[in-house]
């Protein structure tokens, strides 16, 4: 099997900077209530005539041009998000149109904050027979459209954006070294849109009883990522014949400062740089792991060479990991 991993990443945050003042507002609490227990600073909000599909253009246009191809060389493109335009078509098939990717099959993924990870891995996976072949995987979300501006749980973490990367070969002994994906259902009820599906069709009754808004359980969540995260990034470092100290680079999903401190510790990821962008962006869901990889590359701290560890957690409860070593894109 030829050696595939990434070989450009691109990101796109909207214009809107919307500050801790103005959510401490809509929440009834302080900007140094938001800022002590979560270091965000500031977050980005889509424009009104911004969707999903949008930011996710932007941040696939950036990869292209950053791997040096065009869009109709992609044999797939895949996009990962919880907050697609609308339940169909899937989000993809407006990327794929917008960007003229014709030849590419295209299709979404939700696995929330863990979905660019897994869609790596599918993208690896899917190219095994094409050995000079291409995909993008993309990872968007607008959350600002379905938060309920008096939850301070949700809304003083969460922002608008997409990151993307372009998965092609690279030389021998570069790109993906492993992949762990891992799912736990049991705890579904952690993190939740309970309003819109099958189950709960979305109806006046449910908008006035606040269903259709993001839902999380915070202190649940916090005891989910400690549990559960440290362990399988141990075990893909084993598997793939290394320790944590072959790690240069930690690029994690961007829940909130406290936590991501915490779990950089108990992962034993101290001696590695954790990339952070959850200060200037907040958790951008999906676009959180690849927006915090691109701003990585391009400030020009991930070179050719380097062991990166790619970790996301979230909704379902679910976590992927992914470990390469990068290939500088000349």
């Amino acid at each position: 099997m030829s050696a595939r991993g990434i070989v450009g990443t691109g990101s796109y945050l909207p214009e809107r900077e919307v500050g801790n003042e103005e959510v401490a507002a809509w929440c009834g609490v302080t900007a140094q209530w938001i800022e002590e227990r979560t270091e965000i600073l500031t977050r980005r909000y889509a424009a009104s005539d911004e969707a999903t599909s949008d930011l996710a253009v932007h941040a696939v246009t950036r990869a292209l041009q950053a791997a040096g191809i065009t869009a109709d060389q992609l044999d797939y493109l895949i996009v990962s998000t919880s907050t697609g335009d609308s339940p169909q078509p899937p989000t993809a098939y407006l990327v794929q149109n917008a960007i003229g990717a014709s030849g590419a099959a295209c299709f979404d993924i939700n696995v929330v904050c863990s979905g660019f990870v897994y869609g790596l891995e599918l993208a690896h996976r899917l190219l095994a027979g094409r050995p000079q072949g291409y995909a993008v995987v993309v990872g968007a979300d607008v959350y600002s459209r379905i938060l309920d501006h008096a939850d301070h749980r949700t809304t003083v973490l969460l922002g608008d954006g997409a990151g993307a990367a372009v998965v092609g070969p690279v030389r021998d002994d570069h790109g993906f070294l492993g992949t762990e994906l891992s799912s736990s259902g049991e705890a579904h009820r952690l993190i939740r849109v309970e309003a819109g599906g099958s189950r709960t069709p979305l109806t006046p009754h449910t908008v006035d009883e606040g269903g259709h808004f993001f839902r999380m359980d915070g202190r649940g969540v916090r005891d989910f990522v400690m549990e559960h995260v440290p362990p399988i990034l141990d075990r893909l470092l084993r598997s793939a014949g290394f320790g944590a100290d072959i790690v240069d680079h930690f690029v994690p999903h961007q829940p909130n400062g406290v936590l991501l401190s915490r779990l950089v510790e108990k992962a034993g990821m101290t001696g590695a740089r954790t990339h952070r962008t959850l200060e200037r962006y907040g958790n951008v869901g999906s676009a959180s792991v690849p927006v915090a990889l691109d701003d990585g590359v391009r400030s020009g701290a991930i070179r050719d060479g380097d062991v990166v560890l790619l970790a996301g957690f979230g909704g379902g409860m679910s976590v992927g990991a992914a470990l390469m070593r990068w290939q500088e894109n000349s």
